[in-house]
């Protein structure tokens, strides 16, 4: 089953007659894989159209006039791109500030610098006999961020050393 050609460039080309948009994404198994800094990118545009296609996708045509560009959540196929449009949304309203109420939180997650995010703790210091690490009690912002990095560090090389060009 191909989405047909009509009904689909009257629906982007009634979007368009109303305002201007910086992308018009396709949801495609043959797009760009989705990454961090697609992400940050996509996070400061204003307006975007998300098309998504159902088993066989969408007529070539559509792709060919009003696409600007595909992307592809990772190395499998879905029944539709609904749920890739929804990681997308998700992936990229994280970043918008405001979203998040700690506008910083995004700043620190796995892949903004090319690393995994360290290690975190919550209360108590003490849970089962596993203590958080003293570091991150003594209120030295300078060690515990030293800390972060050589854990998002050590974390990388050890399961994702491909993030390292290693």
């Amino acid at each position: 089953m191909v989405m047909k050609v009509e009904p689909i460039a009257a629906c982007i080309e009634k979007l368009l007659s109303e305002r201007s948009y910086d992308e018009v994404i396709y949801t495609s198994p043959d797009g760009k894989r989705l990454d961090q800094t697609t992400c940050n990118h996509m996070s400061m545009l204003n307006n975007v159209i998300i098309l998504c296609g159902h088993y066989k996708g969408v007529d070539e045509r559509i792709r060919q006039k009003y696409i600007t560009l595909e992307i592809s959540i990772g190395d499998y196929v879905l029944s539709g791109g609904e749920l890739a449009a929804a990681v997308i949304v998700d992936a990229i309203g994280r970043l918008i500030p405001g979203v998040l109420n700690d506008e910083t939180s995004a700043l620190t997650d796995s892949f903004q610098d090319n690393l995994l995010a360290p290690p975190i703790y919550t209360r108590p210091a003490v849970w089962e006999g596993m203590s958080v690490p003293e570091i991150l009690l003594s209120g030295h912002e300078a060690k515990i961020d030293e800390w972060r990095y050589e854990q998002s560090l050590a974390r990388t090389r050890a399961r994702r050393p491909d993030l390292l060009g290693e």
